[in-house]
């Protein structure tokens, strides 16, 4: 790479990075209030268990809007730029993120306060649906070929990050509120600083300009019209796969991130805080070998790391329930762990792959719907799964035959997805010369 493009490349994909941590935030968020309080703030008529599974859904919700944010915004950044997508998308989910801080509870509202968190959490889906892709795509849009998955990983560690400090805070609520005081006002402080988060995001991403590869298409007139139709005339089945390939990743993730917490405190016993200093050593460990993996993919192609990072989930899934189950924090971080680097194996190279799998003037619309419809097969479903799967006495194994099962589903479809990384490609060649 030229070294005097490299700190511009820098700052680009630091600024995209710390808009997708900040929108990410407000998304792990409500899981982390979804496993620990929500069921009882908001259910509180029905069981501990049909609460869990309440709040659960409502957290499923975001999932659903997730693919009609990624149609909408997809339209917009194949349309009009990636650059507006990241605007929109960030004000739309801190907005809605500082709201559920304000929602009344059931006790204040009655039936309307689930119904109102319901309709909020799907606006926080919608504006994270568009998210992904349009951060990824301002980062690889403006990559030298030969470095494109390294890039393109920067904006894929903000998740990470955004875990990490959305389950910080409320790890230091933990710790110095009692339970009668989070359960008060303690739970929304996250939310309210999410809606703070935002503002900052959208100040850093002002800043950023529009990648080469839209300002040729918008040059040369050869916009899509609707990249929608597109899609789904020309692309549907490159679609699900690429949904059916990245759905074992999130069953993973919010197996260890949000049903875990569920289960280690309701179920095992194991104390709040000691659950969440587990999950969050294990994701912070996903995310510093996010951008190892993506080097790797650079190197030796996107698919054999998806194909190593699948096969490695699906032969750990038995042992991390049976780390789990002992409720040991040693065995519980070293199942966390090994699971989470499974996990990044494959979606450390995703934010290159699933671009350079779509032609240009659909990219958008295209990388965003197979994204968000693996998070509604895997994420949205897996929390209510493994919930109602961890009822039975004994090691929740029908949880690790389900994860097995996604798992396996996701390794058909990858072998079925062509190798993607541009051969020899020099170092000045841009992300819109390579063949996608």
């Amino acid at each position: 790479m030229n070294r005097d493009r490299a700190p511009a490349m820098f700052r680009l994909a630091a600024a995209s990075m710390a808009g997708t941590a900040i929108e990410f935030y407000d998304f792990f968020a409500y899981g982390t209030a979804a496993a620990l309080v929500l069921g009882r703030l908001f259910f509180p008529t029905v069981s501990p268990l049909v609460g869990t599974l309440a709040a659960f859904g409502t957290f499923g919700i975001g999932f659903v809007a997730r693919p009609v944010g990624s149609v909408l915004f997809g339209h917009v950044g194949d349309r009009f730029g990636r650059r507006p997508v990241l605007l929109a998308s960030l004000l739309l989910t801190g907005v809605a993120t500082l709201a559920i801080g304000c929602a009344p509870t059931y006790g204040t509202l009655g039936l309307g306060a689930p119904l109102l968190l319901l309709a909020l959490r799907f606006l926080q889906g919608l504006g994270v649906g568009g998210e992904w892709s349009g951060a990824v795509l301002i980062a690889a849009e403006h990559a030298p070929a030969h470095r494109r998955a390294l890039w393109a990983s920067i904006p894929q560690t903000g998740p990470s990050f955004g875990f990490l400090l959305a389950n910080g805070i409320t790890l230091t609520l933990s710790v110095t509120l009692t339970d009668a005081q989070f359960l008060a006002w303690g739970w929304r402080v996250p939310f309210w600083f999410g809606g703070l988060l935002a503002a900052v995001g959208l100040l850093l991403r002002s800043r950023l300009v529009e990648t080469p590869v839209f300002r040729e298409l918008e040059a040369g007139r050869t916009r899509a019209a609707l990249p929608l139709a597109e899609v789904v005339r020309g692309h549907w089945r490159l679609v699900l796969l690429t949904a059916g390939a990245l759905s074992f990743g999130y069953s993973v993730f919010y197996t260890v991130t949000t049903w875990s917490l569920s289960y280690g405190t309701e179920r095992l016993g194991v104390d709040r805080t000691v659950m969440l200093g587990c999950v969050m050593t294990a994701v912070a460990a996903s995310g510093a070998a996010t951008p190892v993996a993506a080097f790797l993919g650079d190197r030796y192609g996107r698919r054999p790391l998806c194909l190593a990072g699948c096969t490695a989930v699906a032969l750990w899934m038995f042992p991390l329930v049976a780390l789990l189950r002992t409720g040991r924090p040693p065995l519980l971080l070293l199942g966390f762990v090994v699971a989470m680097l499974g996990f990044v194996t494959a979606f450390g190279v995703a934010g290159a792959y699933l671009p350079e799998l779509f032609e240009a003037r659909v990219r958008c619309t295209g990388a965003a719907v197979g994204y968000n419809l693996a998070g509604v097969l895997g994420g949205a479903v897996t929390p209510l799964v493994a919930t109602a799967a961890g009822r039975v006495e004994g090691p929740p194994w029908g949880v690790a035959v389900y994860l097995t099962g996604v798992t396996l589903l996701s390794l058909g479809c990858f072998l079925l997805l062509p190798e993607t990384r541009p051969a020899g490609a020099p170092a000045a060649t841009a992300a819109g010369a390579a063949p996608a």
